[in-house]
């Protein structure tokens, strides 16, 4: 397993956000985490980038117990991410916000302005590395916000959503580019994501929660066919 999530529990106040959760993502794979708004997918990000701290559980990722770093190191354990509602620089350029995910991996400011280069050109967006963030469609910015995230070279990638707002067309293109980029580079990815159509495609294996509990682990069939899964979100077909 290169993430490990082991007896999750979160709480804010007096509401758990997060109940006992464990799953584990093994290496190179593409999991999906679903489940209905307020499930707690976004929470478990958060702890496994260290912006919530949970009341007690254990997270591992490639053997390394996150819980102990603190969030400015996330970075340098190959872990990134994409957040829902995104969380661009709009003042600096596309290629100003793609060079700051490439420093967590470059060595040298070279080394850094070929990452993002290269995270640019595999997002096809390299002709507006010069425009600055405010000023791109909503699409756009998800696709600099991809490209910020890879161009860490990230062991671990985590995307929040990253179907939302897409058009029918845009979503094949992403399932097709994140597909390519689990093999080509070599990433295990963990996707939040409430377009089943992509999970299903993408993912060999889905983690279900509901309430801030596990509901179901297993293969996209095994999932498919939970009759607490299909109660609690899938639903059934007209």
């Amino acid at each position: 397993m290169l993430l490990s999530v082991r007896d999750l529990t979160v709480r804010f106040g007096g509401v758990t956000a997060l109940s006992d959760v464990s799953f584990g993502v093994e290496r190179g794979e593409v999991a999906g985490l679903i489940g209905p708004n307020g499930a707690g997918k976004t929470t478990c990000f958060n702890c496994i980038t260290r912006l919530y701290d949970p009341a007690s559980g254990s997270i591992c990722v490639n053997g390394d117990d996150v819980l102990r770093l603190p969030a400015h190191a996330i970075a340098r354990k190959k872990i990134a991410r994409t957040f829902q509602n995104l969380a661009l620089f709009d003042r600096l350029t596309v290629f100003d916000n793609v060079m700051i995910g490439a420093g967590a991996a470059a060595s040298s400011e070279a080394e850094c302005r070929k990452l993002a280069g290269a995270a640019l050109a595999y997002m096809e967006i390299e002709s507006i590395a010069s425009v600055r963030a405010a000023s791109l469609p909503f699409p756009t910015r998800k696709a600099v916000e991809f490209a910020r995230a890879i161009a860490s070279r990230p062991q671990l990638l985590l995307l929040d959503e990253p179907a939302a707002g897409l058009r029918h067309e845009e979503v094949d293109a992403l399932a097709r580019r994140i597909a390519k980029l689990s093999a080509d580079w070599e990433m295990t990815i963990l996707m939040v994501e409430h377009h089943m159509g992509l999970v299903m495609q993408l993912c060999t294996h889905i983690v279900v929660l509901d309430s801030g509990r596990l509901l179901a682990d297993g293969t996209p069939q095994e999932v498919q066919r939970n009759p607490a899964v299909i109660e609690a979100y899938l639903g059934t077909a007209g």
